[in-house]
């Protein structure tokens, strides 16, 4: 099972993105978000890490091995997690797919049907679909601080997703301690560790008041 390739970006469509290894060139399935992150990078070296699906009608034999890539772990595990409702599966999730992880992760937690009713061919009933199956799945994914924010910041994943949960502890709303974060992240200061980071929250947060 592959579940990470890495070589040069030698072509990018809107759905495939084609990584040069050795003598052979590997084609990717990739959503749009994907390869909105990729468009910069055509001809560098690329890592993205892999699903595997087989596509096709079993029922008549034709099955095509194909893969999907994303460019964090934490993004696969999202789309595997969006695949598992009812309804959707690989293909639509990657039509689906066209807003970042955490903004989806984000209307779904919040149960906001109407945003994610605007993704290509999910509509009403499917929303409200994923967000029985899934709100309660999604929390971490709707902290993800995207690539070049958190390489500006330095924040680690974990310093934020327990710095949340201290929020919360404190009485916080999931909305309102995630706006507390946004924004002393948007600050761009280091953050080595979770006490620094609710410091800098609640003097951002006494400045604001």
């Amino acid at each position: 099972m592959i579940t990470k390739i890495t070589g040069p970006l030698a072509a990018l469509t809107n759905d495939v993105a084609t990584l040069k290894i050795d003598a052979f060139e590997h084609q990717v399935l990739i959503p749009e978000f994907t390869r909105r992150q990729l468009q910069q990078q055509i001809g560098q070296e690329v890592s993205l890490h892999t699903i595997e699906y087989l596509e096709g009608n079993p029922m008549q034999g034709r099955l095509t091995p194909r893969l999907v890539g994303f460019l964090t772990e934490a993004e696969r595990e999202f789309f595997e997690l969006f695949c598992s409702v009812d309804g959707v599966g690989v293909k639509k999730a990657l039509r689906a797919m066209v807003r970042p992880v955490r903004e989806v992760a984000v209307a779904i937690e919040e149960q906001d049907a109407k945003s994610l009713s605007a993704l290509p061919g999910i509509g009403a009933a499917m929303a409200e679909r994923i967000i029985a199956k899934l709100r309660r799945k999604v929390p971490k994914f709707a902290l993800m601080v995207a690539r070049d924010e958190r390489r500006q910041s330095e924040v680690e994943p974990d310093v934020v997703a327990e710095t949340f949960e201290i929020l919360r502890g404190l009485g916080h709303g999931e909305s309102e301690a995630r706006k507390l974060l946004d924004a002393a992240l948007t600050t761009k200061k280091k953050f080595k560790d979770v006490q620094g980071l609710i410091e800098a929250i609640y003097q951002q947060s006494h400045k604001s008041g």
